[in-house]
């Protein structure tokens, strides 16, 4: 079992801890709304590949302990009804990305908030097992090997199953006790601020 996997921001207020890193699985999402969650923060260096791809890597939130800077921690939506977007706001660090319903159990941790001097995701974290959403990709991406797709999915879903079967679903740093709620009131974006986002990913 690998040690814990650090996560920070850039200026190194806000810090918390992977548990059991081999477990995640490394992703890169090239959808739109994932482009103009970039473009949102400012883009920061590195947060979109060639492509417009985020790399993130997949795990359960009871894997993440916060450790200092919480009150630095913000959250964002892009509508009323999409994906929590995390990200530290005192340097507009990425965070990572929470469904709204956490009884889906799975934070997709941004590759920003784990790099770090003499740190090489590929040792921690192994290849890149899936790349999703590639029809919003900037250029044509080639896809994994079907087999390694499959295996990672299904890995996926087993692991989200199982948290709700067992209840290991309510135990999440990013809601508040008992789930009532993020843990920080997240900004929903109006109409007009939308469309202007995304017209910045075109």
């Amino acid at each position: 079992m690998k040690p814990s996997h650090p996560i920070r921001c850039a200026c190194g207020k806000f810090r918390a801890a992977l548990a059991h890193p081999d477990l995640g699985t490394r992703a890169v999402c090239y959808c739109r709304d994932c482009q103009a969650f970039a473009h949102f923060l400012g883009l920061p260096p590195g947060m979109l590949d060639a492509a417009g791809g985020t790399e993130v890597v997949a795990v359960g939130p009871r894997s993440v302990t916060f450790i200092a800077g919480v009150e630095h921690l913000a959250c964002m939506s892009l509508t009323p009804q999409g994906a929590l977007r995390w990200y530290a706001a005192c340097c507009k660090t990425p965070i990572g990305n929470t469904p709204r319903d956490p009884a889906q159990y799975h934070v997709g941790l941004i590759r920003n908030c784990l790099e770090g001097v003499g740190i090489d995701l590929a040792e921690t974290f192994g290849p890149v097992k899936m790349r999703v959403n590639r029809r919003g990709a900037k250029h044509r991406v080639e896809p994994v090997p079907r087999h390694t797709f499959v295996a990672a999915a299904a890995g996926y879903i087993a692991s989200v199953t199982w948290a709700r079967v067992s209840g290991r679903y309510r135990t999440n740093p990013f809601f508040k006790p008992g789930l009532a709620g993020p843990l920080v009131e997240p900004k929903v974006l109006g109409g007009s601020e939308y469309a202007a986002l995304m017209r910045t990913v075109e």
